[in-house]
């Protein structure tokens, strides 16, 4: 990993880093190399750094709805969180970096009278990680607003993508298929009334704060909504609010969320994943998909 530190001295890196420091459930064993990029340029030095040294390279936004094993993460993980600036592009167009918050965003759009994103107030994702999830809460999703995506390929190409070449569906992009590398996006909002734009901010950050379990570490939602059930529901019926493994448990408070009460291991979380799974499988014969991204090596 020194050659990287004297190749590229300006670009901030940490050798041997647990991620627990930087995850939302505070769990995750450590990365060979963390690097963060803070421009475009330094992305691209980055790829073609693990590129030319034949190294696996793994992207991450913000690390909030993700879970990496207690193992950790070999070869580079590269975090974006350092490119984030925000800007005005035209009337009713924002351009963002990717690993710029959601919730700044929105807040953005709030001071330039822009609407249309009012439903992501709370969502506490990087907008790399909502564009490659195709985040949503409250009837909205990102999609929506979307009108382009700046990439770059794992050779090192850079491409641009409309709406409609990025597939997007439920917790879905084409961008979870091609591992291209989210660098910009730009959102297509209308102008709007400000205090109505706050009014409905103020609404769902009630909901939020009121009905999911935010004074603990979490990954956020862990499941999809599978079709025709609501997920919280399930787990609630099941009787597993509070149902613990080791540190983490399902919250008392919402039961789509598990939290993490004491000192969780990324395999206290697995470990409990797969055991709601099969509870509500052999319950209702539903199969309930992970929406939290799990990656890394075991322990």
């Amino acid at each position: 990993m020194k050659d990287f530190n004297n190749t590229y001295p300006d670009i901030k890196c940490f050798e041997n880093e647990p991620l627990s420091k930087y995850t939302f459930t505070k769990t995750g064993g450590k990365a060979d190399l963390l690097v963060f990029p803070k421009s475009i340029q330094e992305v691209k030095e980055v790829i073609d750094w693990t590129n030319q040294s034949q190294m696996s390279l793994t992207v991450l936004g913000n690390a909030s709805n993700l879970i990496v094993r207690d193992g950790g993460i070999r070869g580079v993980v590269m975090m974006l969180t350092d490119m984030k600036a925000i800007q005005l592009m035209e009337e009713e167009l924002i351009e963002v970096q990717s690993g710029a918050g959601l919730i700044e965003v929105t807040h953005f759009a709030l001071e330039h009278q822009l609407t249309g994103l009012e439903f992501a107030c709370g969502i506490p994702g990087s907008i790399g990680g909502a564009v490659f999830m195709n985040a949503g809460a409250y009837g909205g999703e990102v999609k929506d607003v979307i009108q382009e995506v700046d990439v770059l390929t794992r050779d090192g190409v850079f491409k641009n993508y409309v709406n409609s070449d990025c597939h997007f569906s439920y917790r879905h992009s084409v961008f979870q298929d091609n591992d291209e590398v989210i660098l910009a996006v730009r959102f297509k909002l209308t102008k709007g009334d400000v205090q109505a734009i706050k009014q409905e901010m103020d609404r769902l950050t009630f909901l939020r704060e009121s009905k999911q379990p935010l004074e603990y570490p979490s990954c956020g939602s862990v499941f999809k909504r599978p079709e025709g059930y609501y997920t919280g529901k399930l787990i609630q019926d099941a009787g597993l609010q509070g149902y613990r493994i080791g540190g983490a448990e399902v919250s008392q408070k919402h039961a789509g969320f598990i939290v993490n009460v004491d000192q969780a291991t990324a395999t206290d979380y697995t470990d409990l994943i797969a055991y709601i799974q099969q509870t509500i499988w052999d319950l209702n014969h539903v199969q309930l998909e992970t929406e939290v991204k799990i990656i890394g090596e075991e322990a």
